[in-house]
Protein backbone atom coordinates (compact mmCIF):
# COMPACT_ATOMS: atom_id res chain seq x y z
CA UNK A 1 0.00 0.00 0.00
CA UNK A 2 2.86 2.39 0.90
CA UNK A 3 4.62 1.70 -2.40
CA UNK A 4 1.46 2.36 -4.44
CA UNK A 5 0.84 5.60 -2.54
CA UNK A 6 4.40 6.83 -3.03
CA UNK A 7 4.36 5.90 -6.75
CA UNK A 8 1.06 7.72 -7.13
CA UNK A 9 2.42 10.92 -5.64
CA UNK A 10 5.69 10.67 -7.57
CA UNK A 11 3.66 10.29 -10.77
CA UNK A 12 1.58 13.28 -9.77
CA UNK A 13 4.78 15.26 -9.12
CA UNK A 14 6.14 14.55 -12.62
CA UNK A 15 2.73 15.20 -14.13
CA UNK A 16 2.44 18.60 -12.44
CA UNK A 17 5.98 19.66 -13.43
CA UNK A 18 5.67 18.46 -17.03
CA UNK A 19 2.30 20.11 -17.57
CA UNK A 20 3.02 23.35 -15.64
CA UNK A 21 3.56 25.60 -18.66
CA UNK A 22 0.79 24.07 -20.81
CA UNK A 23 -2.07 23.20 -18.44
CA UNK A 24 -4.66 25.68 -17.38
CA UNK A 25 -4.76 27.08 -13.86
CA UNK A 26 -7.96 25.16 -13.27
CA UNK A 27 -6.33 21.76 -14.00
CA UNK A 28 -3.33 22.48 -11.75
CA UNK A 29 -5.57 23.57 -8.91
CA UNK A 30 -7.61 20.39 -9.29
CA UNK A 31 -4.46 18.24 -8.94
CA UNK A 32 -3.37 20.10 -5.84
CA UNK A 33 -6.85 19.78 -4.34
CA UNK A 34 -6.71 16.00 -4.85
CA UNK A 35 -3.36 15.88 -3.05
CA UNK A 36 -4.66 18.03 -0.21
CA UNK A 37 -7.86 15.93 0.01
CA UNK A 38 -5.88 12.68 0.33
CA UNK A 39 -3.73 14.27 3.01
CA UNK A 40 -6.80 15.46 4.95
CA UNK A 41 -8.34 11.95 4.73
CA UNK A 42 -5.22 10.47 6.30
CA UNK A 43 -5.37 13.08 9.09
CA UNK A 44 -9.01 12.12 9.74
CA UNK A 45 -8.09 8.41 9.75
CA UNK A 46 -5.30 9.10 12.24
CA UNK A 47 -7.73 11.03 14.48
CA UNK A 48 -10.15 8.09 14.40
CA UNK A 49 -7.35 5.72 15.39
CA UNK A 50 -6.48 7.95 18.34
CA UNK A 51 -10.14 7.86 19.39
CA UNK A 52 -10.07 4.03 19.23
CA UNK A 53 -6.97 3.95 21.45
CA UNK A 54 -8.66 6.29 23.92
CA UNK A 55 -11.72 3.98 23.98
CA UNK A 56 -9.48 0.97 24.53
CA UNK A 57 -7.75 2.68 27.45
CA UNK A 58 -11.18 3.29 28.98
CA UNK A 59 -12.05 -0.41 28.59
CA UNK A 60 -8.70 -1.37 30.14
CA UNK A 61 -9.42 0.79 33.19
CA UNK A 62 -12.83 -0.84 33.53
CA UNK A 63 -11.21 -4.29 33.35
CA UNK A 64 -8.76 -3.31 36.09
CA UNK A 65 -11.67 -2.13 38.24
CA UNK A 66 -13.39 -5.49 37.66
CA UNK A 67 -10.26 -7.37 38.72
CA UNK A 68 -10.04 -5.30 41.90
CA UNK A 69 -13.71 -6.05 42.64
CA UNK A 70 -13.05 -9.79 42.20
CA UNK A 71 -10.06 -9.64 44.54
CA UNK A 72 -12.11 -7.73 47.11
CA UNK A 73 -14.92 -10.30 46.87
CA UNK A 74 -12.42 -13.13 47.34
CA UNK A 75 -11.05 -11.52 50.49
CA UNK A 76 -14.56 -11.05 51.89
CA UNK A 77 -15.43 -14.65 51.08
CA UNK A 78 -12.29 -15.90 52.83
CA UNK A 79 -13.09 -13.84 55.92
CA UNK A 80 -16.66 -15.19 56.05
CA UNK A 81 -15.47 -18.74 55.54
CA UNK A 82 -12.91 -18.47 58.32
CA UNK A 83 -15.54 -16.98 60.62
CA UNK A 84 -17.95 -19.84 59.87
CA UNK A 85 -15.26 -22.42 60.46
CA UNK A 86 -14.42 -20.86 63.83
CA UNK A 87 -18.08 -20.99 64.92
CA UNK A 88 -18.43 -24.54 63.70
CA UNK A 89 -15.29 -25.57 65.58
CA UNK A 90 -16.62 -24.05 68.82
CA UNK A 91 -19.91 -25.96 68.58
CA UNK A 92 -18.19 -29.29 67.89
CA UNK A 93 -15.38 -29.09 70.42
CA UNK A 94 -15.77 -32.75 71.34
CA UNK A 95 -15.14 -33.89 67.76
CA UNK A 96 -12.50 -31.23 66.87
CA UNK A 97 -9.66 -33.68 66.28
CA UNK A 98 -11.78 -35.81 63.95
CA UNK A 99 -13.11 -32.95 61.86
CA UNK A 100 -10.09 -30.61 61.72
CA UNK A 101 -8.39 -32.54 58.95
CA UNK A 102 -11.59 -32.62 56.87
CA UNK A 103 -12.22 -28.89 57.31
CA UNK A 104 -8.64 -28.08 56.35
CA UNK A 105 -8.95 -30.25 53.25
CA UNK A 106 -12.23 -28.64 52.19
CA UNK A 107 -10.90 -25.13 52.83
CA UNK A 108 -7.77 -25.82 50.82
CA UNK A 109 -9.71 -27.33 47.91
CA UNK A 110 -12.17 -24.44 47.76
CA UNK A 111 -9.43 -21.83 47.99
CA UNK A 112 -7.28 -23.52 45.36
CA UNK A 113 -10.23 -23.94 42.97
CA UNK A 114 -11.25 -20.29 43.28
CA UNK A 115 -7.65 -19.15 43.04
CA UNK A 116 -7.06 -21.18 39.87
CA UNK A 117 -10.28 -19.85 38.33
CA UNK A 118 -9.38 -16.25 39.11
CA UNK A 119 -5.83 -16.71 37.85
CA UNK A 120 -7.23 -18.20 34.62
CA UNK A 121 -9.57 -15.24 34.11
CA UNK A 122 -6.79 -12.73 34.80
CA UNK A 123 -4.39 -14.50 32.43
CA UNK A 124 -7.03 -14.58 29.69
CA UNK A 125 -7.64 -10.84 30.12
CA UNK A 126 -3.92 -10.07 30.11
CA UNK A 127 -3.32 -12.17 26.98
CA UNK A 128 -6.24 -10.44 25.21
CA UNK A 129 -4.88 -7.03 26.17
CA UNK A 130 -1.38 -7.89 24.97
CA UNK A 131 -2.70 -9.18 21.63
CA UNK A 132 -4.85 -6.06 21.17
CA UNK A 133 -1.97 -3.74 22.05
CA UNK A 134 0.38 -5.54 19.68
CA UNK A 135 -2.07 -5.31 16.79
CA UNK A 136 -2.85 -1.67 17.55
CA UNK A 137 0.83 -0.81 17.83
CA UNK A 138 1.43 -2.24 14.36
CA UNK A 139 -1.54 -0.30 12.94
CA UNK A 140 -0.36 2.93 14.54
CA UNK A 141 3.17 2.39 13.23
CA UNK A 142 1.89 1.73 9.70
CA UNK A 143 -0.37 4.81 9.79
CA UNK A 144 2.46 7.00 11.09
CA UNK A 145 4.79 5.77 8.34
CA UNK A 146 2.18 6.54 5.68
CA UNK A 147 1.47 10.03 7.05
CA UNK A 148 5.19 10.79 7.30
CA UNK A 149 5.81 9.56 3.76
CA UNK A 150 2.89 11.61 2.44
CA UNK A 151 4.21 14.71 4.19
CA UNK A 152 7.64 14.19 2.64
CA UNK A 153 6.11 13.61 -0.80
CA UNK A 154 3.92 16.71 -0.50
CA UNK A 155 6.91 18.80 0.58
CA UNK A 156 8.97 17.44 -2.33
CA UNK A 157 6.19 18.29 -4.80
CA UNK A 158 5.85 21.80 -3.38
CA UNK A 159 9.61 22.40 -3.55
CA UNK A 160 9.64 21.20 -7.17
CA UNK A 161 6.76 23.53 -8.00
CA UNK A 162 8.51 26.44 -6.30
CA UNK A 163 11.61 25.74 -8.39
CA UNK A 164 9.60 25.65 -11.62
CA UNK A 165 7.68 28.79 -10.71
CA UNK A 166 10.96 30.58 -9.92
CA UNK A 167 12.27 29.71 -13.39
CA UNK A 168 9.00 30.99 -14.83
CA UNK A 169 9.30 34.32 -13.01
CA UNK A 170 12.84 34.77 -14.33
CA UNK A 171 11.62 34.19 -17.89
CA UNK A 172 8.71 36.60 -17.44
CA UNK A 173 11.02 39.21 -15.95
CA UNK A 174 13.23 39.00 -19.03
CA UNK A 175 10.18 39.38 -21.28
CA UNK A 176 9.00 42.43 -19.32
CA UNK A 177 12.44 44.01 -19.65
CA UNK A 178 12.18 43.61 -23.42
CA UNK A 179 8.68 45.12 -23.27
CA UNK A 180 10.00 48.08 -21.28
CA UNK A 181 12.75 48.68 -23.84
CA UNK A 182 10.20 48.56 -26.66
CA UNK A 183 7.94 51.01 -24.81
CA UNK A 184 10.84 53.43 -24.37
CA UNK A 185 11.76 53.31 -28.05
CA UNK A 186 8.11 53.68 -29.12
CA UNK A 187 7.61 56.88 -27.14
CA UNK A 188 9.33 58.87 -29.90
CA UNK A 189 7.00 57.35 -32.50
CA UNK A 190 3.28 57.98 -32.79
CA UNK A 191 1.75 54.51 -32.79
CA UNK A 192 -1.59 52.78 -32.34
CA UNK A 193 -2.82 50.91 -29.22
CA UNK A 194 0.05 48.74 -27.85
CA UNK A 195 -0.07 44.95 -27.87
CA UNK A 196 -1.26 43.82 -24.41
CA UNK A 197 -0.93 40.06 -25.00
CA UNK A 198 2.40 39.66 -23.12
CA UNK A 199 1.42 41.71 -20.02
CA UNK A 200 -1.92 39.86 -19.78
CA UNK A 201 -0.12 36.52 -20.05
CA UNK A 202 2.28 37.58 -17.28
CA UNK A 203 -0.66 38.71 -15.12
CA UNK A 204 -2.39 35.34 -15.60
CA UNK A 205 0.79 33.49 -14.62
CA UNK A 206 1.25 35.69 -11.54
CA UNK A 207 -2.32 34.88 -10.48
CA UNK A 208 -1.68 31.15 -10.97
CA UNK A 209 1.55 31.26 -8.95
CA UNK A 210 -0.08 33.20 -6.09
CA UNK A 211 -2.96 30.71 -5.89
CA UNK A 212 -0.48 27.85 -5.60
CA UNK A 213 1.58 29.71 -3.00
CA UNK A 214 -1.56 30.03 -0.83
CA UNK A 215 -1.85 26.20 -0.80
CA UNK A 216 1.75 25.55 0.25
CA UNK A 217 3.31 25.28 3.71
CA UNK A 218 4.95 28.53 4.79
CA UNK A 219 8.22 26.69 5.47
CA UNK A 220 8.59 25.27 1.95
CA UNK A 221 12.14 25.78 0.68
CA UNK A 222 12.41 28.69 -1.75
CA UNK A 223 8.88 29.98 -1.08
CA UNK A 224 10.00 33.35 0.32
CA UNK A 225 12.26 33.98 -2.68
CA UNK A 226 9.42 33.08 -5.04
CA UNK A 227 7.11 35.53 -3.26
CA UNK A 228 9.69 38.30 -3.67
CA UNK A 229 10.08 37.46 -7.37
CA UNK A 230 6.31 37.69 -7.89
CA UNK A 231 6.29 41.09 -6.18
CA UNK A 232 9.07 42.26 -8.50
CA UNK A 233 7.04 41.14 -11.53
CA UNK A 234 4.08 43.19 -10.30
CA UNK A 235 6.35 46.21 -9.92
CA UNK A 236 7.61 45.76 -13.50
CA UNK A 237 4.04 45.58 -14.78
CA UNK A 238 3.17 48.73 -12.86
CA UNK A 239 6.19 50.50 -14.33
CA UNK A 240 4.76 49.79 -17.79
CA UNK A 241 1.30 51.08 -16.87
CA UNK A 242 -0.36 47.74 -16.01
CA UNK A 243 -2.18 46.84 -12.79
CA UNK A 244 -3.61 43.55 -11.49
CA UNK A 245 -6.81 44.33 -9.58
CA UNK A 246 -6.94 42.70 -6.11
CA UNK A 247 -10.30 40.88 -5.87
CA UNK A 248 -9.69 37.90 -3.58
CA UNK A 249 -11.76 38.14 -0.38
CA UNK A 250 -13.65 41.22 -1.60
CA UNK A 251 -17.47 41.46 -1.36
CA UNK A 252 -19.24 40.72 -4.63
CA UNK A 253 -22.16 42.72 -6.02
CA UNK A 254 -23.89 42.93 -9.38
CA UNK A 255 -22.18 46.20 -10.32
CA UNK A 256 -18.72 44.64 -10.56
CA UNK A 257 -17.47 44.10 -14.11
CA UNK A 258 -16.39 40.52 -13.55
CA UNK A 259 -17.55 37.09 -14.70
CA UNK A 260 -18.79 34.68 -12.00
CA UNK A 261 -17.85 31.18 -13.15
CA UNK A 262 -19.13 29.31 -10.09
CA UNK A 263 -21.06 29.96 -6.86
CA UNK A 264 -20.42 27.88 -3.74
CA UNK A 265 -22.80 27.76 -0.71
CA UNK A 266 -21.05 28.82 2.52
CA UNK A 267 -22.65 28.39 5.96
CA UNK A 268 -20.00 30.64 7.53
CA UNK A 269 -21.36 33.70 5.71
CA UNK A 270 -24.54 35.59 6.49
CA UNK A 271 -27.55 34.73 4.33
CA UNK A 272 -27.28 36.56 1.02
CA UNK A 273 -23.70 37.71 1.61
CA UNK A 274 -21.37 37.06 -1.34
CA UNK A 275 -17.56 37.03 -1.19
CA UNK A 276 -15.02 36.39 -3.96
CA UNK A 277 -13.25 33.21 -2.82
CA UNK A 278 -11.13 32.40 -5.88
CA UNK A 279 -9.75 34.40 -8.83
CA UNK A 280 -9.40 32.14 -11.87
CA UNK A 281 -8.41 34.91 -14.32
CA UNK A 282 -7.36 38.31 -12.92
CA UNK A 283 -8.73 41.70 -13.94
CA UNK A 284 -5.99 43.76 -15.65
CA UNK A 285 -5.92 47.54 -16.12
CA UNK A 286 -3.75 49.52 -18.53
CA UNK A 287 -3.46 53.16 -17.54
CA UNK A 288 -6.61 52.71 -15.40
CA UNK A 289 -8.56 51.24 -18.33
CA UNK A 290 -9.69 47.60 -18.10
CA UNK A 291 -8.18 45.41 -20.82
CA UNK A 292 -9.08 42.01 -19.26
CA UNK A 293 -12.16 41.11 -17.19
CA UNK A 294 -11.80 38.85 -14.18
CA UNK A 295 -13.32 35.37 -13.92
CA UNK A 296 -14.01 34.42 -10.30
CA UNK A 297 -15.64 31.94 -7.94
CA UNK A 298 -18.00 33.37 -5.31
CA UNK A 299 -19.02 31.98 -1.90
CA UNK A 300 -22.68 32.67 -1.08
CA UNK A 301 -24.09 32.71 2.46
CA UNK A 302 -26.95 30.25 3.08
Amino acid sequence: MKVITVLTFVFLSFHLIAQNNNTSSKDLEKDLKILNSNFQELKISNSRLKAEIKNFNLKLRRTQDTIEAIKKGLNEHTILLNHSLAQFGGQLADTKLATDSRIDHVDKSVSESMLYAIIGVILAIIVSILIYLRLNKKRISDKSDIVEQLSKTKLSIEESLVGEFEKQTELMETQLQVLEQQSSSDQAIISSEPDHSLPMKVANEINLIERNISLMDAGTKGLKQLTRSVGKLKDNLAANGYEIVELLGKPYHQGLKIIVVNSVPDENLEVGQEVISKVLIPAVLYKEKMIQSAQVEVNVGV
